[in-house]
């Protein structure tokens, strides 16, 4: 296997308290998770599973908050933070982020940002390969920026909040990406 370059700040423990930006997107940017008519997210039960899972990280991992989140017909935005450095100490691995049943306990497991997005998609992949025809929920990765002060998570919550309005300019949109157009940076709200 080729060694591919890491997207991760050199350095950096993705385990230590703060607050991150994480972006997922689907395989090939595929919309799996609905659409969007004026303005607004069309739900269908694989963003209803993607919704749950979200929102049940912190039964998996509880130093962890969730912030704006918001499932787009093709990736999900969202804000994690971790409120307590934990470390890396225990790395059992990433856990199943299927719904819990009410007698489930989280186990020890890695308490990375790296670790809860992994848990995060095998929870939703599980999900969809037993209940769609998808067998390839998302790309290999995912995009995380650490957001450093107040101003910045003010902005980043805005961009979330208004994205599914502002879809026609998203690069995350196929149709926009089809049309050779440049829309603005993610980077606006930095």
């Amino acid at each position: 296997m080729k060694n591919r370059r890491s997207i991760r700040l050199r350095g950096y423990n993705y385990s230590q308290a703060g607050a991150y930006f994480i972006t997922v997107c689907a395989q090939n940017r595929e919309r799996l998770f609905g659409d969007i008519a004026d303005g607004q997210m069309v739900l269908n039960d694989a963003e209803r599973i993607a919704t749950k899972c979200w929102n049940e990280i912190p039964l998996h991992f509880p130093d962890i908050t969730l912030d704006a989140f918001v499932v787009m017909p093709n990736h999900v935005h969202g804000i994690l933070v971790i409120t307590d450095t934990v470390g890396a100490k225990n790395t059992v691995g990433a856990k199943n982020f299927s719904p819990l049943q009410s007698d489930q306990r989280p186990h020890g497991t890695s308490k990375t940002i790296g670790s809860i997005i992994r848990g995060f998609k095998i929870g939703i992949t599980k999900w969809m390969r037993t209940h769609t025809h998808v067998h390839d929920v998302w790309q290999r990765n995912y995009y995380e920026h650490i957001i450093r002060n107040d101003d910045e998570l003010n902005r980043i919550r805005e961009y979330i909040i208004n994205n599914p309005a502002k879809w026609d300019l998203d690069r995350e949109n196929p149709s926009v990406r089809a049309k050779n157009f440049s829309p603005p940076a993610m980077t606006e709200w930095v």
